[in-house]
């Protein structure tokens, strides 16, 4: 009998009894797994259907939003996404638990959703956000290169903005909790059967988001910038529901267990008795001298559990780990704002369709978020192979690399695609001030492009590909494999909390360089222009930053090494009862 297992746990598939052959690994959990697959598969067809070309419907007609302000708002809207990731982790545990947790947030995640239809739609959108608002008029000098210090460059409040933040922040709210919950939740269907199925699960649960990247990017993506945004999303909205049955209909095959308290409760009371609380006058000369959360366990005189402490500790330990990914979150996020931007201004080659009677005047048929796609297609070739060949073979020679090292190297991929960005900013803009542009139009506004094939944008998106296999996947199987039993949901929020960090970081950054003082990013000529701003001082600074943490990162990563060896054998030597 599994003395682990709470009694109230509901295992309506576990086989029972002993047998001398531990079965496959997914053996009676493949029904479970492939429905919280499926839901997640379909959850991501909704998500990039929000975000993926929520920068080009945003400079769109009506809305005519400058390009950092449509960057601002998807890399603030993916923040919040990240940053409700720990308060979802907390609800579950403590009072409603994960499955009714995740099905409540897809509730809440759909009532956002639907906003963006009913702006997307003239009548409906005319009622919710008013007449659109005219464009203050620029003084002459907001047109130079340079403005003088003493000129005020008017700008137009974004139209509709209440109602955009309003339905972004609801999607946020649910997609953060889900995030946080989901993970975990399919992790334990597996948990019994070792942690080589839990990798197997992780590899398959990111191989599924991708796929439902693909599915999203490659139709609703299409559907949205040459047909209708009102379609485009209105299906992301009917994906969710599916999902949403799906993951309800699957009740009856899940491994579920009801709220068993908050982990962040008890961190907070520990850490605040550790801190400030009087410390016992003579430890006990029978054990080691006490850390400063050791004085909180009961042995020490503190009021509480070896155990409990014990946790707080472990994700004490964890905490540099995530503070180190923060730099690249912050560039990863860029794949779907200032990578865009980029490709808004290079030239797609041209084909009878991308060709008007005018020469020099191109319309795109492409779709932007199908560059995306590269990133994706990759994660879909690659994790099987990984799965399938690459893992066991490494795993049988003893070479299988551990998480953080995994994290690091996606760290080193992901520093080389922002300077691959660089670069490629760098060769456009001579190209712009050499040769001029041509005008390529989407929807109704025209963007003035290099004349330099968007292809070249394909490196800097493999690279961002290459990274998430090695990064991503192992953050997430690093995150639940550190986590005590009872702080899995608490520290995978904590893992997506810090991602927010990352994203809002960038956001800071993008606004940081827009002042009139730096200048960046500064450009009224029209809306969504980066011919006039300096974007590949941006990447150029954020793989700096990048690559300054992967040499900190390293050292932090052999300290937790060491510092999880030490705990590991002092559990040898003192085994609990």
């Amino acid at each position: 009998m599994d003395d682990n297992r709470d009694a109230n746990e509901s295992s309506p598939l576990l086989d029972s009894g002993n047998r001398p052959t531990p079965p496959p690994v997914f053996q009676g959990r493949r029904l479970a797994c492939a429905a919280i697959l499926l839901a997640e598969s379909l959850e991501r067809v909704a998500f990039y259907g929000i975000t993926s070309n929520l920068v080009l419907f945003l400079n769109n007609s009506p809305f005519y939003w400058e390009g950092t302000q449509a960057s601002q708002a998807l890399l603030t809207f993916m923040g919040i996404t990240y940053l409700i990731s720990p308060f979802g982790g907390w609800l579950a545990d403590a009072y409603v638990g994960k499955f009714w947790t995740i099905a409540l947030s897809l509730i809440l995640y759909f009532i956002g959703l639907l906003f963006f239809p009913f702006i997307s739609k003239d009548d409906t959108r005319t009622q919710l956000c008013g007449e659109e608002t005219a464009f203050p008029v620029q003084p002459v000098e907001c047109l130079n290169s340079t403005t003088p210090k003493n000129v005020t460059c008017p700008v137009r409040s974004p139209y509709c903005g209440s109602i955009v933040y309003t339905g972004l922040l609801l999607i946020a709210l649910g997609v953060g909790t889900v995030k946080s919950n989901i993970t975990p939740f399919g992790a334990d269907q597996v948990k019994d059967r070792g942690p080589e199925a839990t990798r197997r699960f992780f590899n398959w649960f990111y191989w599924c988001i991708n796929l439902g990247a693909i599915l999203s990017l490659g139709g609703i993506g299409y559907i949205q910038q040459n047909y209708s945004f009102l379609l485009g999303y209105i299906i992301p909205a009917v994906c969710l529901g599916v999902s949403f049955l799906v993951f309800l209909l699957g009740r009856t095959v899940f491994i579920t267990k009801p709220a068993d308290g908050s982990a962040f409760s008890d961190m907070v009371k520990i850490l605040s008795f550790a801190c400030c609380s009087q410390k016992p006058k003579e430890p006990n000369l029978l054990r080691n001298k006490p850390t400063l959360l050791d004085t909180a366990k009961l042995t020490y005189g503190g009021k509480f559990p070896e155990e409990k402490v014990e946790e707080v500790k472990s994700l004490v330990k964890i905490l540099p780990v995530f503070f180190a990914l923060i730099p690249y979150w912050t560039v990863y996020f860029q794949m779907q704002t200032t990578y865009i931007l980029q490709s808004l201004h290079l030239r797609i080659p041209g084909t009878p369709s991308n060709i008007s009677v005018n020469p020099h005047q191109m319309k795109f048929t492409f779709p932007l978020a199908w560059l995306t796609m590269f990133d994706a297609v990759l994660i879909l070739m690659l994790i099987p192979l990984k799965d399938k060949v690459v893992d066991p073979i490494l795993k049988r020679r003893g070479l299988l690399p551990s998480p953080l090292k995994r994290i690091a190297v996606g760290m080193f991929f992901v520093m080389w695609s922002a300077v691959a960005a660089g670069i490629l900013e760098t060769k456009r803009l001579e190209i712009v001030k050499t040769n001029g542009t041509i005008d390529q139009v989407l929807g109704k506004v025209v963007f003035h492009a290099a004349n330099l094939p968007v292809w070249w944008q394909v490196p800097q998106y493999v690279l961002i590909g290459i990274s998430e296999i090695f990064a991503s996947i192992a953050g997430l199987e690093f995150a639940y494999s550190a986590a005590p039993k009872s702080m899995q949901s608490a520290i995978m929020g904590l893992f997506f909390f810090f991602s927010g960090i990352g994203s809002f970081v960038g956001s800071g950054l993008l606004a940081i360089v827009s002042l009139k003082g730096i200048g960046w990013m500064s450009s009224h000529k029209d809306f969504g222009n980066i011919n006039d701003c300096s974007l590949h001082y941006y990447f150029f600074l954020l793989a700096g930053i990048q690559g300054l943490t992967l040499l900190i990162f390293l050292i932090v990563s052999v300290k937790y090494d060491k510092q999880r060896g030490r705990a590991g054998s002092q559990r040898q030597r003192y085994p609990s009862s």
